[in-house]
């Protein structure tokens, strides 16, 4: 029979009083309160102080963008920020890009010190 044997199916025996449903639904219960206590919530928490920085900048203070480029804020609009990264012969090279896209605010004078 070309190696391969003949297999018989078994049907499990039945749960009495039905106690294998409680068991799944406490079972998907705790598994959901797991995900929410260990990822959901947290990540909430996340959003809502990147959120309140976010709307907390001002002129004047220093970030780092998401993208890794170190700047100060020299303008500011309800979307979007302009950061001076850097100055060239006495001119200032100027970065415009959405308020959003701001990781980190940075201690004053950390810009002074590089």
């Amino acid at each position: 029979m070309l190696f391969i044997s003949d297999a018989l199916a078994q049907t499990a025996p039945a749960a009495p009083g039905g106690e294998g449903a409680w068991t799944s639904i406490i079972f998907m219960v705790l598994i959901f309160a797991v995900f929410y206590f260990l990822l959901i919530r947290p990540q909430a928490k996340r959003q809502k102080e990147h959120k309140a920085m976010v709307e907390a900048l001002a002129k004047g203070d220093e970030v780092m963008t998401a993208g890794g480029i170190m700047g100060r804020i020299i303008e500011i609009s309800d979307q979007y920020i302009t950061l001076q990264i850097a100055a060239v012969d006495g001119k200032p090279v100027e970065v415009s890009m959405q308020r959003t896209a701001v990781q980190t605010l940075l201690p004053k004078g950390t810009m002074k010190s590089r």
